[in-house]
């Protein structure tokens, strides 16, 4: 059991009267001087940076990329992988903020993956970002690439990931938190040189992320080499904005539904894809029904327990990434465990809100629960190497069935009933283990690129911190 002595009128340290001990036991030690700066020579972020949100004036015809947080649109290189396409008429409210170049973006979630950022060689005029993101403007005689690099820092990355976030779950923390950290008062001129020293560092970088394939890319490859699926007519069909239906093509669902995104011609293309060779619904892969997870209290959560609870924000790519601080009680695990755990080659899909159909397979043995926004799934070794389900529901078309049967306007669901009607190839476990093959040969290339891409942004980061610490 961990003791922390806090005094009562250590609380008035924070404006909001926070009463945990992460963060009291990181103010006690550093208040929010994480660099070891000297007092006469510190100035805190909020003068360096402001905030600056503009809300984005869509206007009506036209289609926008819209960028929620997650690594699924950001990388963590800091560069746009994917979006969501957006109308005026069909855009979440969360979804609204425009940017310019002169702006950093830094996610607002807790152990994003996703690095402070900013774009220089894109139209940005297309683009809508969500309000999950704090977006700054750099104060005058400071650059923005240097401040972004400041932010970019795994000390900084520490102190909002493990102590100044709030919430339980999918946590964030506040952006008063975040500008109340000390840096050195650095002139601009040593800005500029220390950017010229990590000039040739990044250089490198680049080019070894322009070498880099992208994992979907990857994964949709394979199974279009495979397949033979035609992608470049699923593109262009789900361009179409346009569409018209006759008043009998709503009775074919038991729903009755009548959203165009369920009635596009993009859909129904996508499934006879899926099933234009010989196929089986997943039902029959199955070993057991698709189930939900649990729900949880804040009264669940014990830092001393030894079973973990798999909230949406663990669900990583490739694997669930586990977090110490979403440890449950002993009670809570032994209460939920009989239908609400998981086991090696679990496969689990986010189920509801803006990291619906997320994906995630669980490679290493562990005590957990899986969450209430998510299901579980366990597919029939002898029908379907688990691997090889795990890449399907991954791929292009697969996770199109879900954007399109997925239900509601603001907090949209996809349900076991839905998923378990959806087809997957009917194929041989000698084929399956060829297509997984493939795919993890060209991931493990990417990988080794990641390895020498992250030894040279250490040094990087070495460079930035050292000029905070002169």
């Amino acid at each position: 059991m961990k003791i922390t002595n806090i005094k009562f009128n250590d609380f008035i340290v924070d404006k909001h009267l926070r009463i945990d001990s992460k963060f009291h036991n990181f103010y006690s030690e550093k208040k929010w001087n994480i660099f070891s700066v000297p007092e006469s020579k510190r100035i805190k972020l909020k003068e360096v940076i402001y905030e600056e949100y503009k809300k984005f004036e869509m206007e009506e015809g036209n289609t926008y990329k819209g960028i929620p947080t997650g690594q699924k649109y950001i990388n963590k290189y800091g560069l746009i992988d994917n979006y969501n396409l957006v109308y005026i008429d069909d855009c979440p409210n969360r979804i609204k903020y425009e940017i310019s170049k002169d702006n950093i973006l830094i996610s607002s979630l807790r152990l994003a993956k996703a690095p402070a950022t900013y774009f220089e060689n894109i139209n940005l005029g297309e683009y809508i970002f969500s309000n999950g993101f704090y977006i700054f403007r750099v104060k005058n005689n400071w650059n923005k690439k240097y401040i972004t690099k400041i932010l970019q820092l795994d000390k900084i990355k520490s102190i909002l990931d493990n102590n100044i976030y709030r919430g339980i779950g999918i946590s964030s923390y506040k952006v008063d938190d975040l500008l109340e950290i000390e840096i050195r008062n650095i002139p601009i001129k040593e800005q500029l040189e220390t950017l010229e020293k990590i000039a040739p560092f990044e250089e490198e970088v680049l080019k070894l992320i322009l070498e880099k394939e992208d994992t979907q890319e990857i994964i949709d490859t394979v199974f279009q080499n495979y397949f033979d699926y035609d992608y470049c007519t699923f593109e262009q069909l789900k361009a179409i904005n346009n569409q018209n239906n006759k008043f009998e093509t709503f009775a074919n669902n038991r729903d009755l539904r009548f959203s165009s995104k369920f009635h596009r011609d993009s859909g129904k293309f996508v499934m006879n894809e899926l099933t234009k060779t010989d196929y089986k619904k997943l039902k029959n892969f199955i070993s057991e029904p698709i189930v939900l997870g649990a729900s949880i209290s804040p009264s669940d959560f014990d830092e001393n327990g030894s079973a973990y609870f798999l909230s949406m924000a663990t669900i990583k790519s490739l694997e669930v990434e586990l977090d110490d601080t979403q440890l449950v009680s002993d009670n809570y695990y032994a209460e939920k465990k009989q239908d609400k755990s998981i086991k090696i080659n679990d496969i689990i899909i986010a189920r509801s809100g803006v990291a619906i159909g997320k994906t995630a397979i669980v490679l290493n043995e562990f005590d957990g629960i899986f969450a209430d926004f998510t299901m579980r799934i366990r597919m029939n070794a002898q029908h379907c190497i688990p691997m090889f389900a795990y890449y399907y529901f991954r791929s292009k078309y697969f996770q199109y069935l879900i954007e399109v049967n997925k239900k509601g306007v603001q907090n949209q669901n996809i349900f076991p009933s839905m998923i378990r009607e959806f087809p997957i190839p009917n194929i041989s476990l000698t084929e399956q283990a060829i297509i997984v093959k493939q795919i993890q040969e060209k991931i493990d290339k990417q990988n080794e690129i990641d390895n020498r891409i992250e030894k040279i942004q250490k040094t990087v980061m070495e460079i930035i911190e050292k000029s905070i610490n002169l």
